[in-house]
């Protein structure tokens, strides 16, 4: 649909046409910033769609008096704030208050809660050049858009989000984000501090903990995680699960904290019983290391069950939350995994 739209405005002649091409290289990054905003990978398109569709409108009164690229990011977060409005956060499991759960007790579907959702590392990595200074990469790094991050995010309101992201990720300066928000310098600082300190609250991992996620330890313990799911040797996940690993699952509410509790949820709760009932898929998600887990079924197929995606620290996986395929198999499809393990159908 979005596509569509923009074909249809890029044939009109004038300025409008020079817009298209100028203002495309930017798509990526305009993205990946709906996206820390909105918490779904759906919206964020819809968002970019709508901002391209304004500044498209407006580009004969832009004038150059910002870079385009800032213009862009300004209707961006403008068109974020409004769509936001009066709606619900986006959360993990671990982000609705509620204490960790024990692994025995049933498990909770909440469909009426909109969850966050991951993004594809295919939706961010392109169109980056390697200088860490390139606003490009700044806006669409690995770090700023962990799923990590960007649930912390959903804990803020959303002015305080637009002010965190412009000051703290596309690196604006005061005066810039008051100018873009309409409103003051001192308002700016004001929400800014507040941001920071929920955040800070919200006890995110640094990502000077991080273990790189394409170092020899990380692919290493990315065999060993592989090899003792597709051979059911759940009971080896202790040893690569941090102290106080965390394991959350949406759409069910709960979820689980320590290596112990983790391994005790997959035996009592997942379909597979023995080695070959699951096949895993590398893929990315949020610029981290993810699998699309593959389940055996009655009829000895495998078929998308779940994408899990995998903070490692320590050379050890702190958090796994693993994001469950439906019927349609369109969350498989968004990370380019077929519709059955290569080689298994």
């Amino acid at each position: 649909m979005a596509e569509q739209l923009l074909d249809d405005l890029s044939g009109d002649a004038g300025s409008q046409t020079d817009f298209m091409g100028l203002a495309e290289p930017f798509r990526r990054e305009l993205l990946a910033h709906c996206y820390r905003m909105s918490g779904s990978l759906h919206d964020a398109e819809d968002l970019v769609q709508e901002t391209y569709l304004r500044a498209w409108r407006g580009y004969d009164n832009f004038g150059g008096r910002s870079s385009l690229r800032t213009w862009l990011h300004r209707i961006a977060t403008n068109v974020c704030l409004t769509a936001l409005e009066g709606r619900k956060r986006r959360p993990l499991p671990t982000g609705l208050g509620a204490p960790s759960s024990d692994p025995a007790d049933d498990l909770v579907i909440r469909h009426e809660v909109p969850w966050l959702e991951p993004i594809p590392g295919t939706y961010t990595d392109d169109g980056r050049s390697d200088d860490p200074s390139d606003p490009a990469t700044i806006v669409a790094s690995r770090d700023s858009i962990r799923l990590a991050f960007v649930a912390a995010l959903q804990h803020l309101s959303a002015r305080q989000r637009a002010v965190l992201l412009l000051r703290d990720v596309l690196q604006w300066r005061a005066a810039e984000v008051a100018a873009a928000l309409d409103t003051s310098t001192a308002a700016v600082n004001s929400l800014l501090q507040r941001a920071r300190a929920q955040l800070k609250d919200a006890q995110v991992t640094s990502d000077d903990d991080l273990t790189e996620p394409d170092s020899a330890e990380a692919k290493a313990l990315l065999e060993r995680w592989v090899e003792g799911f597709e051979k059911y040797d759940i009971d080896s996940l202790v040893d690569m699960l941090t102290k106080d690993a965390i394991w959350e699952m949406p759409p069910f509410d709960g979820w689980y904290q320590g290596a112990d509790a983790i391994v005790r949820l997959i035996k009592l709760n997942c379909p597979a019983k023995e080695p070959g009932d699951q096949v895993m898929v590398r893929t990315v998600a949020n610029g981290q290391p993810a699998f699309g887990l593959y389940m055996r079924g009655e009829d000895g197929l495998h078929r998308p069950f779940q994408l899990q995606v995998l903070d490692i620290v320590g050379g050890k996986v702190a958090h796994t939350t693993a994001f469950f395929a439906d019927d349609t198999d369109a969350l498989f499809a968004r990370f380019g995994l077929p519709g059955f393990p290569p080689g298994l159908r």
